[in-house]
């Protein structure tokens, strides 16, 4: 098995422009894969968090029928925090950098 390390840093203008495109990448990689997400939160401070979307290391979540459902922001992304066992987000566009292993097995 032969694992590549892929590392991604968006630039100002794909975080401006291209902003869809990117969002839906990013979720793209970590629904197949955990990465390392560098980003700034929102009092200055940078972020490195190691997260996923995988389904096979995802919560078992209980859906309650009478509740309402969260109005979605396309702005911000919700991921699985995998160090701290629990849901968090952050802004696409204060994304610095992706890293990923893709393995070819």
């Amino acid at each position: 098995m032969i694992e590549n390390m892929n590392v991604y840093e968006p630039d100002q203008n794909t975080l401006e422009n291209d902003i869809e495109v990117f969002r839906g990448w990013l979720k793209g990689v970590l629904t197949v894969q955990p990465a390392t997400i560098t980003f700034t939160k929102k009092d200055g401070t940078e972020r490195v968090m190691n997260c996923t979307l995988r389904g096979d290391m995802l919560p078992v979540v209980e859906i309650k029928e009478d509740k309402a459902p969260r109005k979605q922001n396309d702005s911000v992304l919700s991921v699985y925090d995998i160090d701290a066992q629990g849901w968090r987000s952050f802004t696409i566009n204060a994304v610095k950098r992706v890293s990923f292993t893709m393995s070819d097995d």
